[in-house]
């Protein structure tokens, strides 16, 4: 059975009117798909659609098991060993590609849209992204790290995403995220995929996303999806 489609934010052309690509942006820990609809019109792509799912509510261990939006629960803080919910994270995953497979049968091809992500999210569009049937037109990371510690990443990845353009960027003061875990998941993806077009942005910031990497966010998308 198909996993149910989650409620989503939506901004540019409709499926009737049609889109000349789709970009799908998936949220942090404890936000929801409206964190980040005030950036869309700052990247100036009135053709492409995007999408910004709200992920399920569930308990979060790390925070006394509040309830609250997340795309999987964290079990400890310590970043030394696999600290998230395996359960979780294949759910979401099915979720994730659910939406995918929507924004298909609107009529985008699949090399005509592109995962995008922070934090929890940047992990979740990483881990989809690289196992996805079909070639996708990329892939960015924002302030995230490979989940369970990378070690499925080189089993699971699919051929038809290891030379889909990735984007990966990091705050060099993150607290939450530490800048390394960004680099290390960058360096495994250079390493399993060497001809894929990498790149890796960090910026004196903490865990957020600033003007200077929206820049390079909307550039890198123009050239993903062949719009100029």
């Amino acid at each position: 059975m198909p996993a149910p489609l989650l409620d989503c934010l939506e901004f540019g052309p409709s499926p009737r009117e049609g889109a000349a690509a789709s970009v799908i942006w998936l949220h942090g820990l404890g936000a929801d798909g409206h964190d980040f609809a005030p950036i869309v019109p700052m990247l100036k792509l009135p053709s492409v659609r995007f999408v910004l799912p709200h992920a399920q509510t569930r308990p979060v261990t790390i925070n006394g098991g509040f309830v609250m939006r997340a795309w999987y629960d964290i079990l400890a803080l310590d970043f030394s060993g696999v600290r998230e919910s395996e359960r979780d994270i294949r759910g979401s995953a099915e979720q994730i590609s659910a939406l995918i497979e929507r924004e298909k049968l609107r009529g985008t091809p699949a090399h005509k849209i592109v995962l995008v992500g922070f934090s929890q999210g940047g992990a979740m569009a990483l881990h989809v992204g690289v196992r996805e049937r079909e070639t996708l037109a990329g892939i960015a990371v924002l302030s995230a790290y490979a989940v369970l510690g990378g070690k499925t990443l080189g089993a699971e990845r699919n051929p038809a995403n290891a030379n889909t353009p990735m984007l990966i960027c990091h705050g060099s003061k993150d607290p939450v995220v530490p800048m390394f875990l960004g680099k290390a998941a960058h360096d495994q993806m250079k390493a399993l995929d060497p001809t894929r077009p990498l790149e890796w942005h960090d910026y004196p910031m903490g865990h957020e996303v600033c003007p200077e990497e929206l820049a390079v966010i909307a550039k890198w998308l123009r050239a993903c999806l062949g719009l100029g």
